[in-house]
């Protein structure tokens, strides 16, 4: 198992305290706070031990950025547990502050309607570039202080469908899809490959409702980040075959964006996701 994918795993490596109780480890996977995918991920993986369906439907708040030198405690409150449906209330817990909140449903799968949107006509991922072949295209223009922490090589694997130079940013239509999955086969746990589409979810996302205003998360004076996330699971999917993620934003406003995804496997739609995200233009962190 490569370097990647063992980071990956020892994301959803928790450990329990007591009863309902887990801690995760945090990682510096994107910059100075705690990536907001991998406390979805954690705090999925944490409810799903508290039961033996999967997930159908996650609802987050992120209240505060997470401190990656730290670690997390998940305290699961279980609501509910009936005859279809189990419900899990998660709190993600750092230096004794609540920074993020989530209700998860569980529900066994069973027969009933069946319907879906047509999935989007692309490019099959063996057809498209590498992220890393992308980057070592644009690393060349960059100073070396930036350059470092740009060529990091991500634990999900991407492919992108129209890529774009994230330094040199143009307005265009809020638009944008990629495939991705892990970079190696991993063990059949639906409960482990739904926290993992979790952590994959939270990439690019956000990004989506900046594209028509000409910038990126490379603008310096962009203060971004997620206030909430929604993960709808309609089916059955696995995280280390290809999944394309097609993403579009509806609204800016007040210095908000809302972005919709939605995932494909195999020809089906498997998930679907939808994020508020803070986009302020100012010279500060403060949110």
């Amino acid at each position: 198992m490569n370097e990647l994918t063992q980071q990956l795993l020892a994301v959803l490596d928790l450990e329990k305290l007591e009863e309902d109780l887990f801690r995760g480890q945090s990682f510096n996977l994107v910059g100075k706070r705690v990536f907001g995918g991998q406390v979805l991920a954690q705090a999925l993986r944490a409810a799903a031990y508290t039961t033996d369906r999967p997930a159908h439907s996650l609802h987050a708040y992120f209240l505060y950025g997470g401190d990656i030198a730290a670690p997390i405690v998940y305290q699961v409150d279980r609501l509910r547990d009936g005859r279809s449906f189990a419900s899990r209330q998660v709190r993600a817990i750092q230096h004794g502050k609540v920074i993020f909140t989530a209700l998860i449903s569980f529900a066994p799968l069973e027969d009933g309607l069946n319907y879906q949107t047509d999935m989007p006509e692309v490019p099959k991922p063996e057809e498209l570039k590498t992220e890393q072949e992308l980057k070592t295209m644009i690393a060349p223009f960059l100073p070396e202080t930036v350059r470092k922490n740009f060529m990091r090589e991500r634990q999900i694997e991407m492919r992108y469908i129209n890529p774009t130079n994230p330094f040199t940013p143009q307005p265009e239509a809020p638009q944008r899809a990629h495939w991705m999955k892990t970079h190696e086969q991993l063990p059949d746990d639906p409960a482990l490959h739904q926290a993992l589409i979790a952590f994959a979810s939270d990439y690019a996302l956000m990004g989506t409702g900046l594209m028509p205003h000409g910038i990126s998360f490379m603008t310096p004076n962009l203060q971004a980040a997620s206030l909430d996330h929604s993960i709808y699971f309609h089916r059955t999917a696995r995280a280390d075959d290809w999944l394309l993620y097609d993403m579009d934003a509806t609204v800016t406003s007040n210095a908000r964006g809302l972005n919709y995804g939605r995932m494909w496997q195999n020809g089906e739609l498997v998930v679907s996701t939808i994020q508020e995200g803070l986009m302020r233009l100012r010279e500060t962190e403060e949110r």
